[in-house]
């Protein structure tokens, strides 16, 4: 594929047939609380436990983020899509705070923890890289909270997606073996 150029809708088209997990990023300290919405947080390491998230530079959130030091990635529910749409700007109220849609708590670190998350992943960022138009921000959890057992809010194909029942077996009840597959 050497010397052929990449066309940005067939990237855009590509990159929405995979699934990801939608989270509300937020953070606080001395440039203020602020929050967005994210779909490329995935992990990096489990030694130190860390975690990565991109965010486009043109964000005003961006740059908070990048002062404040530290940020906690919630992990939204099947059920809270309006909290991801509170906090990537589609509801057009500017009026609006988004984080008036949740309850939060205070981490360690001193970022907002949405209450009704199914996961918080605290994290101070210990590594920033400007790629393009985006940062990643790499962070060490410090600490995290798993809340009640429930599915994750997935985008793919442009839009909100609930995972269904899965007719597979779990990894515990199924039988591995090489020779079987072999």
């Amino acid at each position: 594929m050497e010397g052929d150029r990449i066309h940005l809708a067939d990237f855009f088209e590509a990159l929405s047939r995979t699934a990801a997990t939608v989270c509300v990023v937020t953070t606080d300290g001395r440039s203020g609380r602020a929050g967005l919405t994210v779909s490329a947080m995935c992990s990096v390491s489990a030694q130190p436990p860390s975690l990565l998230v991109c965010v486009n530079e043109e964000s005003g959130v961006c740059g908070v983020i990048r002062d404040n030091g530290v940020m906690c990635v919630n992990v939204l529910r099947a059920e809270q899509a309006y909290i991801s749409d509170a906090f990537s700007g589609r509801l057009t109220d500017p009026d609006r705070d988004p984080f008036a849609c949740a309850s939060w708590e205070t981490a360690v670190t001193g970022a907002p923890v949405m209450s009704t998350a199914l996961v918080n992943l605290d994290c101070r960022i210990t590594n920033e890289l400007h790629h393009g138009t985006h940062y990643i921000f790499v962070g060490e959890i410090e600490s995290l909270k798993l809340n009640q057992p429930g599915a994750p809010l997935v985008y793919r194909a442009r839009m909100y997606e609930q995972l269904g029942e899965s007719g597979s077996l779990s990894l515990e009840d199924m039988e591995y073996s090489w020779e079987r597959y072999t």
